[in-house]
């Protein structure tokens, strides 16, 4: 059973960090398809929907963008949007938030602008907890983790220690995690409230582990980038491809990983297959 990171200590020699939307749970495609770009379109009254939509999930979907932090997505779709003739008003604050922020999340918005409101952050900020009250009421039950995601989990859960590494919302993984069965696989939890990924991952090299002993899986550039900032492994989960990615990790990767076998060939190999993927759609 999952603890909060400061309690978390290291129990086996090898790590294996989850990502959960788009990676382990199948949420990612319907949360930003009925959610997240919807309810944008609706806060900054966009005249072009259909336009406007197709690009928001070209950025958070389809692209090298995948996976990226909510409010980063936000600005560039919103950016797109006044190129192609939108009137959303000044979004400067909100762009400077995002691109220097530490981190993301509505209570470090709720701390920006507590310290210098803006109409854009108040709205951003409106936005974004509209999408976490619709996915929190509308898709409850709806929510599930991708074929062979509890096999996978259980079978690394018995030879590493395994983290959730998400940008979500530590309630939210706990909801969905718990929901499906999963969290009894998982031993600590690193959700959006701890900072990004890549300083999740930094923390818990803190705990003992070395750089080859962490693996990273996630569907992201941002997965991939958090892992090599840290000097750590990273296994793509391929978009389309879930149930074979997973089926993989469970059969072939983590004996790599495990048999210290992974670096060079064996990641090139796959992350290889992960940018020729990303690369059809940018």
């Amino acid at each position: 059973m999952s603890t909060h990171p400061a309690q978390f200590t290291k129990q086996k020699q090898f790590l294996v960090c989850v990502d959960s939307d788009g990676c382990a749970m199948d949420t990612m495609n319907v949360k930003h398809e009925r959610f997240f770009g919807p309810l944008a379109a609706d806060e900054y009254g966009i005249k072009d929907r259909e336009t406007f939509l197709a690009d928001w999930n070209r950025i958070n979907l389809f692209s090298s963008t995948r996976g990226i932090n909510r409010f980063k997505a936000l600005v560039l779709t919103l950016i797109e949007a006044q190129e192609k003739g939108e009137e959303i008003g000044d979004i400067t604050a909100l762009t400077n938030w995002a691109n220097n922020a530490p981190s993301l999340s509505n209570a470090s918005l709720e701390a920006e602008i507590a310290k210098a409101s803006s109409e854009d952050l108040e709205k951003a900020l409106v936005w974004s907890k509209k999408v976490n009250e619709g996915i929190e009421t509308e898709l409850a039950g709806e929510d599930k983790p991708f074929p062979g995601v509890l096999e996978g989990l259980t079978k690394i859960h018995g030879l590493t220690d395994v983290a959730i590494v998400s940008s979500a919302n530590s309630e939210a993984l706990n909801s969905e995690w718990n929901r499906h069965n999963l969290m009894p696989q998982v031993d600590v939890v690193y959700g959006q409230e701890i900072g990004s990924k890549a300083d999740a991952i930094a923390d818990l090299l803190t705990k003992g582990y070395a750089a080859d002993e962490i693996l990273m899986v996630g569907d992201a550039p941002g997965d991939e980038q958090a892992a090599a900032a840290n000097g750590v492994f990273y296994y793509p989960i391929l978009f389309g491809k879930e149930e074979f990615s997973w089926e993989r990790l469970s059969n072939e990767a983590i004996d790599k990983f495990l048999n210290k076998e992974y670096a060079g060939a064996y990641q090139e190999k796959v992350l290889g297959e992960f940018h020729a993927l990303l690369a059809q759609f940018d």
